[in-house]
């Protein structure tokens, strides 16, 4: 497997790019990007158009320290007193390694499962950072952070065919995106979930105060709309306030967007929302209020523009490799050595979408704001970051 570790993976790897275990934040970040006309006071709609796996395995990690079980996995000796970057077998990690298959024109991540084979669960690709630059004073926020300017969401809803809106802080934005996960759900108990490289493309929006307020209400926290769902975010280390947080940003959002009496809006919420934790690692809780859009009045929503790319193939190779439960059709040709490329459903073989076709790109929405000409593309989380960090005066991305 290691003759599979991707290119940019290993020149990061090998940069000597100064990193400060368990002080600096722990996640490779894309960014940042300046968004042409965004002030503080706008939102930015970032609009997922498409997130495919680059590697045919993911990894999951159990860190001393870390994780919902701190002190109980992993069950290995405490780390030596002189692990370090260049010593890292001595932090004694535990890792898991999860190869990706595809059944029945789907992808799974298959892990042994001991007597009883492996272990085979969907994948659900989504990017748990995305953020704008944070207005602070000391000019550094964490990548494991999370607040009213994105970060460390962590969501598994954020995949294709999603917006986040995001309320702007700082001039441009800049915009910044990373840690791509395979697989990740609610209650994430350990310091990592599936995580896998992903080639991501992005849209960014810039939304002025009537346009926001329409899309929003009043609310201008993280916020996340799919084809069926509403959800409000709420961040805090400890679990309950953070759903408090959430809760009463739906209760915002309500009553100003929808038009509900908040005594209305609570009732509903009690009775009918879903309310799920995100993180639940010491320090950076998350919770989340998912609302579904099928229980309002409104119009039924027109169908998103947003291309909804399966997650049938991993990009980066052939065609050939079939289903793992079916045999090849007689005659065809023997599958390539290393290939690695599924076919995506529903699309003619010879045929290549074209967000798919590149690294990585944000487009830009003409009169609407967007993505200025001479910056890198706010889109590919598994990318390399910029070497040198850059930091544009007046805001704070993660690092």
């Amino acid at each position: 497997m290691s003759s599979e570790v991707l290119e940019d993976a290993r020149a990061i790897a090998a940069s000597g790019i100064p990193h400060r275990y368990g002080i600096d934040g722990s996640h490779v970040v894309t960014g940042p990007v300046s968004v042409r006309g965004a002030e503080p006071g706008d939102v930015l709609r970032v609009d997922i158009l498409s997130l495919h796996p680059r590697a045919r395995y993911g990894m999951i990690s159990t860190r001393h320290g870390s994780g919902l079980l701190a002190g109980e996995f992993p069950e290995t000796a405490a780390p030596a007193p002189d692990a370090d970057a260049r010593r890292w077998q001595g932090f004694r990690t535990v890792t898991t390694f999860c190869a990706v298959e595809r059944r029945r024109g789907r992808l799974f991540a298959a892990l042994p499962g001991g007597g009883h084979g492996r272990v085979r669960f969907p994948l659900n690709p989504c990017l748990g950072i995305m953020a704008v630059a944070a207005d602070v004073a000391d000019g550094t926020v964490t990548s494991l952070s999370a607040g009213v300017y994105g970060g460390a969401l962590d969501c598994g809803d954020l995949g294709p065919g999603t917006h986040l809106y995001l309320p702007v802080q700082v001039p441009g934005a800049l915009f910044a995106v990373g840690d791509p996960h395979y697989s990740l759900r609610d209650g994430m108990i350990g310091a990592t979930a599936l995580e896998g490289p992903l080639r991501a493309t992005l849209r960014l929006i810039t939304l002025r105060d009537a346009a926001a307020t329409g899309a929003l209400g009043a609310l201008r926290e993280p916020f996340i709309e799919t084809d069926e769902l509403w959800i409000t975010a709420g961040f805090d280390p400890d679990p309950r306030e953070a759903t408090r947080r959430a809760a009463r940003a739906a209760v915002t959002f309500l009553q100003t967007k929808v038009g509900l009496d908040r005594a209305d809006a609570v009732a509903y919420l009690a009775a009918a929302a879903d309310f799920g934790a995100g993180r639940l690692a010491a320090g950076y809780g998350s919770a989340f209020c998912r609302i579904r859009r099928a229980d309002f009045t409104e119009p039924a929503p027109v169908k998103a523009r947003l291309p909804r790319a399966g997650f049938a193939r991993i990009v980066g190779s052939s065609d050939a490799e079939p289903d793992r439960d079916q045999a090849p059709p007689a005659g065809d040709p023997a599958e390539p050595t290393g290939s690695a490329r599924l076919p995506e459903q529903g699309r003619p073989p010879d045929q290549e979408p074209a967000a798919a076709a590149q690294q990585s790109r944000a487009e830009e929405t003409p009169g609407r704001g967007g993505v200025a000409p001479d910056q890198p593309p706010a889109a590919g989380s598994a990318g390399p970051a910029d070497p040198a960090g850059s930091r544009p005066s007046g805001g704070a991305p993660p690092r």
